[in-house]
């Protein structure tokens, strides 16, 4: 007697069912130690350094928590300004807008300096809307670029993490892929704006020298 055949109904069911029990049974699994770890979950809060945090957009309630950890900087990557929720005259505000399908050397490198230049005064928060996307890239290639990470691990922590969907990482995932790592970690050196002598940031910035000469 023949089986009956699945349908494609089913068998999605199926599949899900499955996965969800394997995500469930590697849950079990100890974080990393070395990942970023996790702080307030309404904030989707991670510590990825004694000076670095990431998470998603935070809001008027969170300022105590940022006082606690000595937070005295945040740097935002949406292109709405922190000012609407964050008054606190002691935390300094950094906003540098950016979209991952858009990315390129240049952002990369203003975003790193500015947690580089942060960092030397104290505790840093970084953060997009939901803490995964914008803010994943920009904690992976930290971790690459200046901590020396190898991508691979860089990726598995982006998108491994439990820091959002992860199907929002994959413009993220493309740029890291092509990135040259070396050529980041020497322009982030020499104090240049992006890897390539053609990039616009660095045209506007050698037109602007020869005319002060």
């Amino acid at each position: 007697m023949s089986l009956p055949r699945l349908s494609i109904a089913t068998l999605l069911l199926t599949l899900s069912a499955f996965f969800t029990f394997v995500h469930a049974d590697d849950s079990a699994v100890p974080r990393p130690a070395e990942w970023a770890q996790p702080v307030e979950a309404q904030y989707n809060l991670f510590q990825m350094s004694p000076t670095l945090y990431r998470s998603a957009l935070p809001d008027s309630g969170a300022v105590p928590l940022l006082n606690k950890l000595k937070v005295v900087t945040v740097i935002n990557f949406l292109p709405e300004a922190d000012s609407r929720w964050l008054t606190a005259p002691d935390i300094a505000q950094v906003q540098l807008p950016y979209r991952t399908n858009h990315v390129d050397d240049a952002d990369v490198l203003k975003a790193l300096r500015a947690i580089q230049d942060a960092e030397a005064k104290g505790p840093v928060l970084m953060h997009c809307k939901h803490g995964s996307d914008r803010t994943g890239l920009m904690a992976a290639m930290y971790r690459v670029v200046v901590q020396g990470w190898s991508k691979e691990d860089a990726l598995s922590e982006m998108t491994e993490g439990g820091f959002g969907d992860s199907t929002h990482f994959k413009d993220g995932v493309r740029y890291m892929m092509k990135a040259d790592v070396d050529k980041l970690r020497e322009a982030l050196a020499n104090g240049d704006c992006s890897t390539s002598p053609f990039a616009a940031c660095s045209m506007k910035s050698w037109l602007q020298s020869a005319h002060i000469q």
